[in-house]
Formats: C-alpha cells, sequence, structure tokens
C-alpha cells in the first residue's frame, strides 16, 4: 500500500507548488542534534537497522514498552533482529502517533521502501535495509549526503576533546560538522559526588587548579575559547527552568567550597548556583557572538526503578508544568541590562506556555540583529504536526514567523532528517491554506522566498558559521 506521496501533506495545488518549487530542494542546517562525532568523522557503517534506527531513540522504546514489549527486545540482550521485529509488531499500533509517519518517510526516503512496515514483511525490510546499510552510499556521511545536509552541529560537553570535530576540519567530509557548547554538567550541583569529579577533569583539561570560583569560571572561559577555535558559534542548555535571584541573595564562594568539600547543598542554594554560573557563561557567550539556546520545561528521571536499571535517557522524562515567564524575565532582563544578551532561541516542552515563551522572546528584540530573540522550534514531545502547527501559528499570531530560523533534528539517529522535510511540508500546507482562504495575498514568488528564508537562508545567516554577518533572514 502506497502511503507516502510526492504531495504528503498537501492539502492543496498552492501548498504542492510552494514545497515542490520553493522548499523541497533547500539544503539542510541542522543546527542541533545529538549524534555522535565520532561516527560522522570516521564515516561509520552500520552493521544493520537496528543499529542506526532503534539503538538509543526512546520515542520507540516508549511505544514499545506500552505494548508491553518485554524490555530484553527493547534495551536487552535480544539480537538486534529481533529487536526489529519485534518494533515491526509495533508499528501498526502507533497510527496517529508521530513515529507512524517517521517511520514510514524514513523507509522511503533511504530505503526506497514504499509499503507500510508489518509483522508480516519485517524480516525481508530488516534484511534488505541491513544490505542496503553495507553501501558506502548508506554510511554516516552517505546518509547525510541524501538529505542534502550542508551543516550540523553536534551537542558536546565542555570535557570533550573536539578530536573528531578537529580531524574533520583537516579532511574534505562534504558536510561541515561543528560543535555546540553544552554546560549542563557544571553547574549540576544537586549531585555533588559527581560535579567534584567533574571540576576535577575539568582542572586537569584545562590545566587551571581550580580552588575557588573564580578559578572555575576562568577554565570554563578556556573551553569556550577552545570551542571557539574549533568552529563553535552556538551553546545549549537543558534546564526545568531559568532561574533568577538578587546577586547576593546567597554567596557564591560559600556554595562552590561546599561542594569542593563534598557538602550537599541546599534546594535554593542549588538554585543559586545555577543561576549566578549560568549568568557568567551567557555573558561570555555575547563576547563571542554566539547564539545561546536554552531547552527548558522537561521533567526527567521520573521512574526511579528503571531510572537505577536503565539509566538517563531511556525514554522516563516527561513535560513538566513550571512556573517559567518571571524567572525567565528576570534573567534575560539582567544580561541585557548591561547589553550583554546574546542570541537567545527559547525552546517551550509544555504546550501551555507557548504564548508565554514567543511573547517573552519579543520582549528583548532591540533592533540590533534580525530576529535576534528566537521562539525556537517545537521539541521532544512537541515535535509533531499538531505541536509543530501550534509553534508556527503561535509565532505567527505574536512574533515574525518571517525571522524564524526553522527546523531541527534534535536526534541521536541518523536517519531522522526527513522531518526537515516534513517541516517543510507543513510549513507549505498552512501557507497554502491561508492563500486559499485569502487570508495571505496569492504572491507565490515572495510566500515561496519566505519559506526558503524559514527552511535555510534564516539560519545560514543568523548563526554566521563564515563570520560574514550576524542578521537572520534572506
Amino acid at each position: 500500500m502506497k502511503f507516502i506521496t510526492e504531495n504528503f501533506l498537501l492539502e492543496t495545488e498552492i501548498a504542492q507548488e510552494l514545497y515542490h518549487d520553493y522548499a523541497k530542494e533547500m539544503p539542510i542546517i541542522d543546527y542541533h542534534n545529538h549524534l555522535p562525532p565520532a561516527e560522522i568523522a570516521s564515516n561509520h557503517q552500520f552493521a544493520n537497522i537496528t543499529e542506526v534506527w532503534l539503538h538509543g531513540d526512546h520515542y520507540k522504546w516508549r511505544a514499545m514498552r506500552a505494548l508491553g514489549i518485554n524490555e530484553k527486545y527493547i534495551t536487552g540482550t535480544a539480537s538486534d533482529q529481533d529487536k526489529f521485529l519485534k518494533w515491526a509488531e509495533t508499528v501498526p499500533n502507533t497510527l496517529r502517533n508521530p513515529l507512524y509517519h517517521w517511520t514510514h518517510l524514513e523507509l522511503l526516503r533511504y530505503f526506497d521502501i514504499d509499503e507500510l512496515l508489518t509483522p508480516k514483511n519485517g524480516l525481508e525490510i530488516y534484511q534488505k535495509t541491513s544490505e542496503k546499510l553495507q553501501d558506502k552510499t548508506h554510511s554516516t556521511l552517505g546518509l547525510l549526503k541524501q538529505r542534502n545536509v550542508e551543516l550540523l552541529c553536534t551537542t558536546d560537553d565542555p570535557l570533550d576533546s573536539l578530536e573528531h570535530h578537529l580531524s574533520a576540519g583537516q579532511i574534505d567530509l562534504g558536510i561541515q560538522m561543528l560543535p555546540a557548547f553544552r554546560p549542563d554538567k557544571a553547574y549540576a550541583v544537586e549531585d555533588v559526588k559527581t560535579v567534584m569529579d567533574y571540576i576535577e577533569r575539568l582542572a586537569d583539561v584545562t590545566g587551571i587548579s581550580i580552588t575557588n570560583y573564580q578559578d572555575y569560571l576562568d577554565a570554563l572561559r578556556n573551553r569556550i575559547a577552545f570551542f571557539h577555535q574549533a568552529g563553535s558559534r552556538l551553546s545549549d542548555h537543558g534546564l526545568d527552568q531559568l532561574y533568577f535571584f538578587e546577586q547576593g541573595d546567597f554567596n557564591i564562594e560559600t556554595l562552590f567550597k561546599k561542594v569542593l568539600k563534598g557538602k550537599a547543598l541546599e534546594h535554593q542554594e542549588i538554585h543559586y548556583f545555577k543561576f549566578e554560573t549560568l549568568l557568567h557563561l551567557c555573558r561570555e557567550y555575547h563576547k563571542y557572538g554566539w547564539t545561546q539556546q536554552f531547552h527548558l520545561g522537561a521533567l526527567r528521571n521520573n521512574n526511579e526503578r528503571m531510572l537505577s536499571t536503565l539509566g538517563p535517557d531511556t525514554g522516563f522524562d516527561s513535560i513538566g508544568d513550571f512556573q517559567q515567564a518571571q524567572s525567565m524575565s528576570k534573567f534575560l532582563n539582567e544580561l541585557d541590562k548591561s547589553d550583554q544578551l546574546a542570541k537567545t532561541i527559547l525552546y517551550n516542552l509544555n504546550p501551555a506556555q507557548n504564548e508565554v515563551f514567543v511573547t517573552m522572546a519579543g520582549n528583548f528584540n532591540d533592533g540590533t540583529i534580525k530576529g535576534k530573540m528566537q521562539y525556537g522550534s517545537a521539541w521532544w514531545y512537541l515535535d509533531q504536526l499538531d505541536g509543530m502547527e501550534k509553534q508556527i501559528n503561535t509565532l505567527s499570531n505574536m512574533g515574525m514567523l518571517s525571522t524564524f530560523v526553522g527546523m531541527l533534528t534534535d536526534s541521536r539517529s541518523f536517519l531522522s532528517f526527513p522531518r526537515h522535510e516534513y517541516f517543510r511540508r507543513l510549513l507549505c500546507n498552512i501557507f497554502g491554506n491561508d492563500i486559499k482562504k485569502g487570508l495571505v495575498p496569492k504572491d507565490i514568488p515572495f510566500v515561496g522566498k519566505m519559506i526558503q528564508d524559514i527552511s535555510y537562508h534564516n539560519a545560514k545567516s543568523y548563526f554566521d558559521f563564515d563570520g560574514n554577518s550576524t542578521n537572520a533572514g534572506g
């Protein structure tokens, strides 16, 4: 049964024209993902589709658990073939879940498989895809080039040597791979033992003896400079919310000394440490002209039993209901007061707060940079048809869609890049329906150019990877 047609998601002839004539062939800049740099630099070849598709994909794992499939076939000891066959059993039951669309779009785009995955054809598809994955066209670089990926930014800890990024810079991969600075562990003082080890390793990496908080900041600044030299132009932070205190509410040096001695901090002390450390980091990002990203609103590690068995990032995180507006406002304002607020992308996970995020971003546009403050693309649980439509519509109603830097994969899978196609089809469909209703003028070249900007040009200009401009847009 043919499911993904050439006009998939495109409900009007205008939407079809916009997609096929303007959006379809645009290159991809994937400015946030979790792909392993080593596998890109080495042009890794996957043994089978389970390795590239199911390993590490907690979206699929949650669906399989919901159907009562034993953990043996998810993260356990079952063979890769048996794990895939269990996924084939799962897929027909994911109707109306985004996994159903992602699965069949990826099978079609990477493997030319134009049929629905079921238990009946699971083994055949496993064998066919695994065989194709042995071709050079399906190595990591081959998969990226198939989807016209021009540049991607991985997500990297400050302690990372960036050896794979640096080695990639010495050879022609055909794709630009840059690091992004993700310092979450640097202020994760809720786990004192782990952060003590982190401080010791940071001292080793930088050659800076860390005996006080200023030393700690100097070491982190050292790593930011190193990342910048390696081509990094972005930072990223995963937090439940941005924190704000009046500086001096706690003595940061006293808190740091407690951490060095292995003493646990109180709840508010933990939040203050995160606030002040993040404030210093953000001022440094501004100094280098970086973009800072904040992924806010996840309630992580809800299932203690499974956390102790499988560890974090295995499918037991959910949407949180944190208060965001007031502390976000004060944090951003604290940076803006001294004109040290860098280009910023705010990602929201709770759909009830979409309007809060987009209007908050608009508060800090100051006319210096086109699209300086971004309401980020639909993230995690919102990265689906309804969630992306709501993100686009909220941004359109309360911000400036024309300056949006567009889609990203936020994925650990090399098969996830058709998400850019999915987003572009959805974007064209929205515009097509608006034109049909008379809500948008039928100026196809103008609308088509806007779609190209959102799909590609805005990101290329905004992040300024080549050092040519600081303005987003075409």
